[in-house]
């Protein structure tokens, strides 16, 4: 692992306001965020605060808020969300401690769904060559290689079923050679990755939960065992 707890200090702030507004927001503040395993999903309803995390995590890191690698940065120079530019972490291993005592020893990437292909783009994958999961997927066969502390948000986006085994597959090795990854999803498929930590966010900060435990692993079940249990409350 590379980072084992992620923290952020505020003398004061005003819980009206986003992002404080944001529960699990404020429970960073309050306890930070400790990672217990090499990959972390957190998972949660839309609004819950999730992306905000992954996207602020991935700026404490040094990584471009719009998406890329630890050496590319957004040709506008966005600067960092005020979230972002508060994040400090502490290291895990030596390997993280020389990662966080240096700029240019850290490596990574932060891949988000809506400007992905975009990112990989400007990193050389000509993504307009193939379709949008395989532009996904060449970011993970060429960029999710070095140690380094990897952040996506809902990578599944642009994933088939059999793509997001791949996806995991790629996860996999990618922290049996010294990897981290930190990811926000809503896929049963890939928050069952085996050693996973899996963090629930809602309107109760952050909690940690069993694959079976999960909310949404809960509400595919009933979804696929009678769907019109679900389709009666949407559909006139």
């Amino acid at each position: 692992m590379i980072v084992e707890r992620a923290y952020a200090h505020m003398a004061s702030y005003d819980e009206r306001e986003w992002p404080w507004s944001v529960p699990c927001v404020r429970l960073l503040l309050e306890e930070g965020l400790r990672f217990t395993a090499p990959v972390t999903f957190l998972v949660g309803e839309n609004g819950s605060g999730k992306s905000t995390l992954v996207e602020a995590l991935a700026e404490g890191f040094g990584l471009d808020s719009w998406g890329g690698s630890h050496d590319w940065r957004y040709a506008t120079q966005r600067g960092k969300s005020v979230l972002g530019e508060r994040i400090r972490f502490d290291a895990a291993t030596p390997r993280g401690r020389r990662m966080m005592g240096s700029r240019s020893a850290r490596k990574g990437f932060f891949l988000r769904a809506e400007t992905a292909l975009d990112a990989l783009d400007r990193e050389g994958f000509a993504p307009d060559l193939v379709s949008h999961g395989e532009g996904f997927l060449a970011a993970f066969r060429g960029k999710f290689l070095q140690p380094g502390l990897y952040v996506m948000d809902e990578p599944e986006a642009a994933l088939s079923f059999t793509s997001c085994l791949e996806l995991l597959g790629h996860l996999d090795q990618l922290v049996r050679r010294g990897g981290q990854v930190v990811c926000a999803t809503h896929s049963p498929l890939l928050t069952a990755l085996p050693g996973a930590d899996i963090i629930e966010v809602g309107e109760h900060g952050m909690r940690r939960v069993a694959w079976d435990e999960l909310t949404l692993v809960d509400h595919w079940r009933r979804y696929l065992a009678d769907p019109r249990a679900y389709l009666r409350h949407v559909l006139d």
